[in-house]
Order: structure tokens, then C-alpha cells, then sequence
């Protein structure tokens, strides 16, 4: 299938790893001209444009699209994937210090505000663009394992909602994507916060602990892979998907199930 996005600028923030860097990756295969932003470069591959950015600086992120759009032309297409959790595993919410959700607040809803900020009246004047963020099942069940990050969560879901209505008549679409259990280096600091809590006789593997959670959460059985996700962001990133905006897909192997 063609997904008509051959040589249109496309930025990932938080390209570098994980679902992020699955993104850059499936977006260059489809034709893409793909700019990958982080706090340092980890693995894109040398084709691939590359922008040191810290998205807790609004000045930063507008410098980089500044000089994106400089080298690369319009951004058409936008995949949000920076995001970070507290270092803390919850259950109950007293066992994470409300100092810890400072910085999970400001990366993870703060740098949502100022990429928006940027990109929404950039694309906005053109009357046209995509922009996806990739979200969590956490943030639509309250999940009890990082609630800085669950919280988080919940508010991306949400201001995406508000973008999507603010930005719908100018011909810009403003979706989420929450994936599910993915071997990220985000869910391996869970098990490692987790781990960490137990006492010895009772600690896991990351492997065991992964697959226990499956069987109880996952209806399918089995984790999802970055390239599960990657391949839904792109799908809302294209023409394909041209009348669907405000909406959060799930990438979970049935985990939540919405009527």
C-alpha cells in the first residue's frame, strides 16, 4: 500500500531509541525526508538529518524547526516519542516522592506544550500537517506503576484532544498512540524500579517479570514490538488516515478494550 508520503518532512522527537527510532526507521522506508531530534545522537543512520534538542526548552525546539525546515523544507509530519518516567515504581503512590514528579511533569507534559507550540501555528499557516504522540494505556487506566508517568499520560491524551478541535478547521490532524508492553528502555526501568522493592527471594529476571505480566494483561500473549507501534504512527501520518484526528489507538494486544 501506498501510504503517499514519499519526500514529505517528517521530525520525530525522541528518535534515537525505542519506538522513536522504530518510527524514523519505518518513516524513511516509506519515502520520507526524516530529521530525528534527541538529547544526543544514539543510532539513526547517517541519511538521517539529526538535531540536538531538549524539549523542556521551547527556544531549542524552535531553533530546530527553524533550521529543519531551512534545510529540509515544510514539516508535514510530526511523531512526538520523548518521554521519560520517574525512576520509581508505585503501589502504592506514597512510595513515589512528590519530588520526582517534577521532571516527569515537565518532560513529558511541559515538552508536549512547547513542540505544540512550534509546530501547531507552523502548520496551521500551511493548512495542512500530522501530528502523533505516542501516549500509554497507563494514561487511560490509572495504571499504579509509575503515576507520574501514568498522570502524564492521561494529560497528552488530552490536550491532543484539544489540539485536534483547535486545529481541525485549518486542515490539521492531531492524533495518539498508545502502545502497550514494548522492551523499551522506559519499560525495562520499570522492572528495574520494581525489582529493585523486592526482597531478594522474590526478585525476577526482566524477562520473567515481562512474561508473567503478559499473561495476566495482554490477550494476545505476547509483547509488542516498536515496529508494531511505528507502523500505526505512520499509518496516521499518511493521506490513508485523512479523516481520522483526535483519536487514541491503542498498540496493545487487546490490553484495553474500549466500547
Amino acid at each position: 500500500m501506498d501510504l503517499g508520503i514519499a519526500g514529505k518532512v517528517a521530525v520525530v522527537i525522541g528518535g534515537e531509541s525505542g519506538i522513536g527510532a522504530a518510527c524514523v526507521k519505518v518513516l524513511a522506508q516509506e519515502g520520507s525526508i526524516v530529521s530525528s531530534w534527541d538529547l544526543q545522537r544514539k543510532q539513526s543512520e547517517n541519511e538521517i538529518s539529526f538535531r540536538g534538542v531538549d524539549v523542556t526548552k521551547g527556544e531549542q525546539v524552535q531553533a530546530a524547526w527553524n533550521d529543519t525546515e531551512e534545510r529540509l523544507g515544510p514539516v508535514e509530519i510530526l511523531v512526538h516519542a520523548a518521554a521519560i518516567g520517574s525512576g520509581y515504581f508505585g503501589f502504592p503512590f506514597t512510595h513515589v516522592p512528590v519530588q520526582a514528579w517534577h521532571k516527569v511533569l515537565e518532560v513529558n507534559i511541559l515538552g508536549m506544550a512547547n513542540v505544540a507550540h512550534v509546530a501547531g501555528p507552523a502548520m496551521q499557516s500551511r493548512k495542512s500537517g500530522s501530528m502523533v504522540f505516542l501516549t500509554s494505556i497507563a494514561g487511560q487506566m490509572g495504571s499504579q506503576t509509575d503515576p507520574p508517568y501514568s498522570a502524564s499520560k492521561a494529560a497528552n491524551i488530552n490536550f491532543a484532544q484539544c489540539m485536534a478541535k483547535d486545529l481541525a478547521p485549518h486542515g490539521v490532524r492531531v492524533n495518539c498512540v498508545s502502545p502497550g508492553m514494548v522492551k523499551t528502555p522506559l519499560n525495562a526501568s520499570i522492572w528495574e524500579a520494581w525489582n529493585a522493592q523486592q526482597p531478594s527471594d522474590l526478585r525476577l529476571s526482566y524477562e520473567e517479570w515481562a512474561a508473567r505480566k503478559i499473561r495476566l494483561v495482554v490477550p494476545l500473549g505476547r509483547w509488542q514490538q516498536a515496529e508494531d507501534i511505528a507502523a500505526m504512527v505512520v499509518f496516521l501520518s499518511s493521506p490513508r488516515s485523512s479523516e481520522v484526528t483526535g483519536q487514541t489507538i491503542n498498540v496493545d494486544g487487546g490490553s484495553v478494550m474500549h466500547s
